[in-house]
């Protein structure tokens, strides 16, 4: 139990032992920092002359911010403001059992490799570069805690998120039960509905016009055991396209996809030589447009089919995967990159189009064919036919 009047749900949230990394996404008020600062100076207490480090991308924002509320939480608590004595010059509190909590800013992953410490908060860490982080975080032996405003991905998403030893915890004011009516009702009003999905539910922000909506990063496939469907797409390249073979899963009532290539001049019987982990219950689907490339694979003791393709057969695959939540590998980096890029066309207004623009698609491309083969719908009478299955 918390020292403090804290939101006990999130407070909570940032005390589980089972992980290193705290990831706080949240929208505005939604208490995350000074949860999180109220969190450091329990563990302070604590932990005699332990060493915790609050960083920001400069310090004016960090006064304003972390370093104010870590005033605010003292001097609301005679105890803690006999207890630590400040140093403004310096911009940190000392414990009488002399536990550090400083506040500090890095010009570069080079500033950052100056010091160790027990605990690291990274605060609005989309204002820092991931290695400044990197550096920081492998200069800290126990926990790290990190906050946002989720405006847009970043490397947070890329790097961290889906890791066993990282915990997402999503937060917004309607959890904060510190604010008053009138400031959750000004929150809630706000009218654009990208600013609200951020600021007022404290969801990732994204670059508008991407065509799919729902993907994230993790560190391995689910256990074999919990597949429903497991089957391979492929999107034949060579000298300027790559090569692109997917392995897509359904398990948990989701999509998850591991990359097992992604690269240009790959003649057939060498796209064969890294298929060779396949057995032959292992389908793959592959684009049709390549009968003779197709009948080598088969030759070759692999179970190719074409594709189906036809008329919205592009339009219909793409919403087959964005009915899904898609996890990608973390190796995966052509569909990773691909994600952030792949675009609906606009028209002279600048408006999107049905029409996804013809690049970054490959990746794309191939776990497309190997849900729509399985998972293809059909809408009759306003219900959904069963899902094929091959």
């Amino acid at each position: 139990m918390s020292l403090f009047a804290v939101n006990h749900e999130l407070y909570e949230a940032n005390s589980d032992a089972n992980y290193r990394v705290f990831v706080n996404q949240g929208g505005t008020s939604s208490g995350k920092t000074y949860c999180i600062m109220q969190k450091l100076i329990e563990i302070s207490l604590q932990e005699p002359r332990c060493v915790i480090t609050v960083a920001g991308q400069d310090l004016p924002n960090l006064k304003v911010g972390a370093l104010r509320d870590t005033e605010n939480i003292i001097d609301r608590s005679p105890f803690l403001a006999n207890w630590f004595s400040m140093n403004r010059s310096e911009s940190y509190f000392r414990g009488k059992n002399g536990a550090l909590i400083e506040f500090k800013s890095y010009d570069s992953a080079q500033d950052a490799k100056n010091g160790k410490r027990d605990y690291l908060f990274v605060n609005e860490a989309n204002g820092i570069t991931f290695e400044i982080y990197w550096q920081l975080a492998i200069r800290t032996r126990k926990k790290i805690y990190i906050d946002y405003n989720p405006s847009a991905r970043f490397w947070v998403h890329d790097q961290l998120l889906g890791k066993e030893d990282t915990k997402l915890i999503i937060s917004d004011h309607r959890g904060n039960e510190f604010l008053t009516e009138d400031e959750h009702a000004k929150i809630e009003a706000i009218e654009d509905p990208d600013w609200h999905m951020v600021y007022a539910r404290g969801l990732t922000g994204k670059l508008t016009g991407l065509v799919l909506k729902k993907w994230d990063i993790v560190d391995k496939m689910p256990e074999p055991d919990t597949w429903r469907m497991s089957v391979y797409g492929l999107d034949w390249g060579f000298v300027n396209d790559p090569t692109a073979l997917e392995h897509v899963v359904l398990a948990h009532g989701e999509l998850w996809v591991d990359e097992h290539i992604y690269m240009t001049g790959l003649t057939n019987p060498e796209i064969a030589a890294k298929m060779s982990h396949l057995n032959r219950n292992d389908l793959v689907v592959a684009d049709s447009a390549e009968e003779k490339s197709i009948a080598e694979l088969r030759n070759m003791g692999l179970w190719v089919i074409p594709c189906t393709k036809g008329k919205d057969s592009i339009i219909n695959g793409l919403d087959i995967l964005n009915r899904y939540q898609l996890h990608f590998t973390r190796r995966s980096k052509g569909i990773i990159e691909e994600a952030k890029k792949y675009k609906w066309a606009t028209d002279r207004d600048g408006n999107p189009t049905n029409t996804p623009i013809d690049k970054f698609n490959h990746a794309i491309d191939a776990i497309r064919y190997a849900a729509s083969a399985k998972l293809a719908t059909r809408r009759q009478g306003g219900a959904k036919a069963k899902s094929l299955s091959l």
